[in-house]
């Protein structure tokens, strides 16, 4: 059954008309040498100018062949909206309150979807249209992410198109410095005595050998293992629920959470936890960064994914050789794993399992599978034709039947960026070619990987990895992936209200006998209604 929130409210403002889109004088090439793709969609209609949005680290130039590309065959000008994804939704909100609104309309955050629904934002999304101008992207949600059909729909009528994540299986990984347990001769710790007894060494026994007072054991990323070993999780850009049959509850809330307030209060006060926790462990760049684990600050952390923590040699991939053929090589470290060992030659890490709490109860933070929603914009629907256009594109470029046109669409020109794996004609894994393969976010250099993410099967390398280390275990998901209207009107200030009362509680600036009162006051708030509305979905069919 679908699951909906009441009716639309009125619209909140006008909305202004967009500017005009400066289009392209020359076109690309195919994006395959290989690929025999269908002949380009012509029409007698006017050429539509879209504005799109996408995920981004870096800028997509005006000139992107693969952008170009997708203007030729579908006779459209694209105006891709350079929003960096570290800061989206305000650069995005800055458009919007300007009075622009993107065509192709990601948003980031679910919860958003019926914010933007109810200031009007939104075009309504007609399922047949979806299955006739989109068939691959609904065939891969009907296929792989049933139960999310429903999810972008509002009083039956579609609004968003789910975007599930399905590397999301596996959970945020919980990392130590093995050189620091090592040294220490202490084990990976599996209990929350265990895990207390390796922070305090990492805070008091030099683990870095370097005779100086200037280690720890946590900072804030490893704080939500703490709360899930109680079996809640409450640090997140987001209200956390759990499942207490027959009801959800808000996990920050819970009166178990203030007996691991319990052992964080008492871990700052005797030095264990960074003092710089408030202000996080990523400085700054990219977002997933833990600079406070890199700097060898800290000893352990659940900073960014299990990606962002990859070894020289973790397993085995595929690489480019001389011969422009392939060849299968250790890989390389990633992110925080390459800046560790850049910083400190003689680093290495380890992945740990949650940790188990008094009660047998573990576990940590899992992404939502549902990632995010593509939307259309309002106005797309007042150009006869637009729609279809759009979502002819969408699906195009996100879920096309062949696959050498899909990878092609994600990854750019065969034999210049990229080459199959494996022996001529086989249609295995992707080996990106120099200079790309060493390129941050080349992808968004060439304006390719415009599309969704679609629902599959992860079967790649580094995801059998990933299930090699019990990722896909004890993770602790949202229980409510959606929002609900008073949670669109309270949620920042109920955030806001939770980071301030924890922090407190933690440093000892407010007593853990007002929790109760807490739990109060965040009631007051709102708390209360969002609760409500949040069963209310919570037990439809």
């Amino acid at each position: 059954m679908e699951k909906t929130f009441g009716s639309r409210i009125a619209i909140l403002g006008a909305i202004l008309i967009l500017g005009s889109i400066i289009g392209c004088d020359t076109k690309p090439a195919s994006p395959s040498s290989a690929t025999d793709a269908p002949d380009p969609i012509r029409s007698a209609a006017p050429r539509h100018t879209i504005s799109w949005t996408m995920h981004q680290n870096l800028p997509v130039p005006e000139n992107a062949e693969m952008v170009r590309y997708v203007e030729d065959k579908f006779e459209v000008d694209l105006d891709i909206w350079n929003l960096a994804n570290n800061n989206y939704e305000a650069l995005l909100d800055t458009k919007l309150a300007q009075g622009e609104i993107p065509d192709l309309f990601r948003i980031r955050q679910p919860q958003d979807l019926l914010k933007y629904q109810q200031l009007g934002l939104l075009a309504e999304i007609p399922e047949a249209m979806l299955d006739q101008y989109a068939p691959n992207i609904m065939k891969a949600l009907r296929d792989h992410a049933p139960e999310y059909m429903d999810y972008g729909k509002m009083d039956g009528k579609y609004y968003g198109i789910p975007v599930i994540n399905p590397t999301n299986i596996y959970r945020i990984p919980v990392i130590y410095r093995q050189d620091w347990l090592d040294k220490l001769g202490l084990p990976v710790p599996e209990t929350l005595a265990e895990y207390e007894q390796v922070i305090y060494a990492f805070t008091h026994e030099d683990p870095d050998g370097n005779g100086l007072n200037d280690t720890y054991g946590l900072s804030l990323e490893g704080m939500n293992m703490v709360f899930g070993a109680f079996g809640q999780i409450v640090f997140a850009d987001q209200l956390y629920f759990g499942i207490k049959d027959p009801h959800l509850v808000i996990g920050a809330l819970e009166p178990e959470m203030k007996e691991a307030l319990e052992y964080l209060h008492q871990w700052y006060q005797d030095g264990v936890i960074d003092p710089e926790f408030v202000t996080g462990e990523n400085k700054g760049g990219y977002k997933h960064l833990s600079h406070a684990f890199i700097n060898g600050r800290i000893g352990m952390t659940s900073m960014g994914n299990y990606y962002h923590w990859i070894q020289t040699g973790d397993y085995v991939a595929w690489t480019y050789d001389s011969d422009r053929k392939g060849k299968e090589t250790p890989v390389e470290a990633t992110y925080n794993a390459k800046e560790l060992v850049a910083k400190h030659p003689q680093a290495r890490i380890v992945f740990g399992p949650p940790i188990a709490g008094p009660y047998g109860q573990r576990g940590t933070k899992a992404y939502d599978r549902l990632m995010s929603f593509t939307a259309i914009g309002a106005r797309a629907a007042t150009e006869p034709g637009k729609v279809e256009k759009i979502l002819q594109i969408l699906d195009y470029v996100s879920a096309n039947p062949d696959v050498e046109v899909r990878t092609a669409m994600k990854y750019g020109v065969k034999g210049k960026h990229w080459i199959w794996a494996g022996a001529a004609g086989e249609q295995d894994e992707v080996i990106l070619l120099p200079p790309y393969d060493s390129m941050f976010s080349y992808q968004n250099v060439i304006g390719a990987n415009i599309g969704m993410m679609v629902p599959s099967p992860p079967t790649a390398r580094r995801e059998q990895w990933a299930s090699t280390l019990n990722l896909d275990q004890d993770g602790i998901y949202n229980a409510l992936e959606v929002a609900t209207p008073s949670l669109v009107m309270n949620g920042p200030k109920l955030l806001e209200l939770r980071n301030k009362a924890y922090i407190s509680f933690i440093t000892g600036d407010r007593p853990l006998d007002q929790f109760d009162h807490f739990v109060k006051e965040f009631m007051e708030a709102g708390g209360d209604e969002v609760l409500q509305e949040a069963n209310e979905w919570y037990r439809q069919p």
